[in-house]
């Protein structure tokens, strides 16, 4: 990918899964990639398998540890990012009525206060600097939500609206903010999902593109909206769904022609 080789980015959320995945993206395209997890262990392996990259420890939810990990970042790579990716996030399933307030608290915590904390710290240094791209990770669950998972569709509807905010607040300071919104993608929290043959097949089918997404088709889209390729691109919420996001007809019984009423 053009415009992004050389450049120091950080993903959160990147001891494996889909922010792993963006990971060996970013470095494949010659970032040099600093890698953060409350798994410190975790992202300093994934780290060793990458060049020029190292693995911080970071709770994305505490002001403390994401103002320490920046300071670390900037000793290993003599700087602050070119580029954050917020991929850090956290579901806690089951039926809304019965969720805990302590469930939906975490939940937001990690998914929407992490992506602030984090944004506000990478964002100050990059409109220091006069540039930078910021790519937040959604969800189709941001426009299509589900019941029996609790806070996780309203924190990643409000992770897209936040980086509207974000793109007012940094584009005149010479800082790009978009979002990616992945849909049925076999990675990270997914990926149990998808050991259900017949489930795999039937969600396959649901959608428009006819196949499940993996996590290099994400990391593709967060790798491009990170580069310079998409310099006059800001703001904006690209969903990588294969169309799921506007296939509820799809899933419907067939109205009869002729029949309907306006």
């Amino acid at each position: 990918m053009g415009g992004s080789s050389g450049k120091p980015a950080l993903v959160t959320g990147a001891a494996g899964g889909l922010g792993l995945a963006i990971a060996r993206r970013l470095a494949a395209d010659g970032c040099r990639v600093g890698l953060i997890d409350i798994d410190g262990d975790g992202a300093v392996r994934a780290a060793a398998e990458l060049e020029d990259a190292a693995g911080f420890c970071c709770d994305v939810t505490a002001e403390e540890s994401v103002v320490d990990t920046f300071g670390r970042f900037e000793s290993a790579f003599g700087g602050p990012p070119d580029i954050l990716v917020n991929n850090a996030g956290i579901v806690r399933t089951g039926d809304l009525l019965e969720h805990t307030v302590e469930d939906f608290r975490k939940v937001t915590e990690v998914n929407l206060v992490g992506v602030f904390l984090m944004s506000r710290e990478a964002g100050v240094r990059m409109a220091a600097r006069g540039s930078g791209a910021i790519v937040n990770i959604t969800s189709l669950n941001a426009v299509q939500p589900k019941s029996d998972l609790g806070a996780y569709p309203a924190t990643k509807a409000a992770v897209a609206k936040l980086t509207e905010q974000f793109a007012l607040a940094l584009g005149p300071r010479g800082v790009r903010v978009n979002a990616v919104g992945p849909g049925f993608v076999e990675a990270g929290m997914s990926v149990p999902i998808y050991r259900d043959p017949e489930l795999r097949e039937a969600l396959g089918r649901a959608v428009p593109a006819g196949r499940i997404g993996t996590a290099e088709d994400v990391a593709a889209a967060v790798a491009f909206l990170a580069s310079d390729e998409a310099g006059f691109i800001h703001g904006q919420h690209l969903m990588v769904d294969g169309g799921g996001s506007f296939a509820l007809w799809k899933q419907m019984p067939r109205l009869p022609l002729g029949e309907a009423e306006s």
